[in-house]
């Protein structure tokens, strides 16, 4: 028997901010974009890793409350959304450090053994990438 992630959903208050971050700043391919009333997921991925996708959302939860304890979460930047790599941690920091997005860590050989930095999404959600 195996296991393996498919999807990963990270929540975002302004889902057209989210897809310029994921896809024009990270570099994801948007595999689809659904919209329904005024929920709407987008599905990005890395290419060349087929079957790992992540679903943007700013679908948040079915009841009220729990939608804005989700959202006042996302403000204080207390949730995290993913992990990357890339072969190019430094240009790739670069690239969203001058587009401005929020920097958390630069890039650091951390104690753990890997070299990596930390910034956040426009939601608010830490992301954090390795070097390959």
């Amino acid at each position: 028997m195996t296991i393996a992630i498919s999807r990963c959903f990270v929540a975002v208050t302004d889902v057209d901010a989210a897809l310029t971050f994921y896809r024009d700043l990270l570099g994801m391919e948007v595999q689809a974009d659904v919209a329904q009333g005024e929920f709407r997921w987008i599905t990005v991925a890395a290419p060349g890793q087929d079957g790992m996708a992540i679903v943007l959302s700013n679908y948040l939860a079915d009841a009220a409350a729990d939608a804005e304890t989700l959202r006042s979460l996302l403000a204080k930047g207390a949730l995290s959304a993913a992990h990357f790599r890339s072969d190019d941690l430094d240009g790739l920091f670069a690239r969203l450090a001058d587009a401005g997005v929020e920097v958390l860590e630069q890039p650091t050989d951390q104690f753990w053994g890997v070299r990596d930095c930390a910034v956040r999404d426009p939601s608010g959600n830490v992301i954090r990438i390795d070097q390959a």
